[in-house]
């Protein structure tokens, strides 16, 4: 007589069932970060190649003509600052992506950090005197200091260009002060990133220095933009509503202020949502494998990639310089 044995599920144990979720989510968390790495790089190299056919239609008419607008001077030097942020931003990126675990202070991210920390304050600055040159040479206040403005400004675009450069070498050399105290710190402890001494210098460090160095080096430019941008706004808001009154709508002035006023409106709120968002993610302690850091890098980038493509499109001489360079 054959006896038959039951077939018995074998049960998991609580341990093993965590083990089973916790290998789940970390394999979604991996597909996230990697699905947001793959966009970050695309919305990289798509800001390249708006700011590099910014580059090559001003470059051209520079070489042609020898000389520049101060306006283009403003969008050249802005475009080459964005031009050379995306690639640190592509290539650190990239470095901690194939390393998520790598000591955040080490030697290649501490070169990378010092291009970044200049690069960005230096287009921080450059957006900053560009918005402060349209409100110059577009808004209709008769203030004579305005008007004295209006003729003297031009003139002093390179030494403006040259302050900002300045401004911005002065926060990567006050940001790369600290990164050298921890990373010196880090060789002394047997590279122990973790123990006691060294994280709480480090914590000290990103709490009460870094977040502030750059919090008020990214903030005067800033407070610069907006109060000449708000000058500009409301000037430009009174005329429009002018306009529309006496010719209507479909008046070719009407339109073309309007447009203004759109294109106007967007580069303020790039520019805020920008700076806005850097603020946020200026926290050193999020960790290269986290969900955050990818998502700030994402949101950040995306702001700079709309603005070169916004310029390209609304300024005509730029428009019509890439379609043929294009064709």
């Amino acid at each position: 007589m054959l006896l038959t044995v039951p077939f018995v599920r074998p049960t998991m144990s609580t341990g093993e069932m965590s083990r089973g979720h916790t290998v789940l989510e970390c394999q979604t968390v991996d597909k996230t970060v990697t699905t947001l790495f793959i966009t970050l790089i695309l919305l990289c190299l798509v800001a390249v190649v708006g700011n590099g056919s910014i580059i090559i239609a001003l470059g051209m008419k520079w070489l042609l003509r020898r000389t520049l607008s101060a306006h283009n001077m403003l969008l050249i030097s802005l475009a080459a600052g964005r031009f050379c942020l995306q690639w640190v931003v592509i290539g650190k990126n990239i470095y901690v992506f194939l390393n998520p675990t790598v000591f955040p202070y080490n030697a290649v991210i501490q070169l990378l950090n010092i291009m970044w920390d200049f690069l960005t304050a230096v287009t921080i600055w450059f957006c900053s005197l560009l918005g402060f040159f349209y409100c110059v040479k577009i808004s209709t206040l008769t203030h004579p200091v305005f008007v004295w403005l209006k003729f003297k400004v031009p003139g002093w675009v390179p030494w403006m260009l040259l302050s900002a450069v300045g401004m911005s070498s002065l926060t990567s050399i006050l940001c790369f002060i600290g990164n050298y105290l921890i990373y010196k710190n880090f060789l002394k402890s047997d590279q122990q990133p973790w123990n006691v001494t060294g994280n709480s210098l480090r914590v000290s460090l990103e709490k009460f220095y870094f977040f502030y160095v750059k919090m008020i080096m990214w903030t005067i430019p800033t407070a610069i933009f907006s109060i000449f941008m708000i000058l500009l706004l409301v000037s430009l808001m009174k005329h429009t509503k002018k306009t529309l009154l006496t010719s209507g709508l479909r008046d070719v002035r009407a339109q073309a202020h309007v447009k203004a006023l759109l294109i106007l409106l967007s580069f303020i709120i790039l520019f805020i949502s920008c700076f806005l968002t850097l603020i946020l993610s200026s926290d050193s302690s999020t960790l290269f494998q986290e969900f955050r850091y990818w998502v700030w890098q994402v949101v950040v980038h995306l702001c700079t990639v709309i603005h070169p493509i916004v310029i390209l499109f609304s300024n005509p001489g730029l428009k019509v310089a890439v379609k043929r360079r294009c064709c």
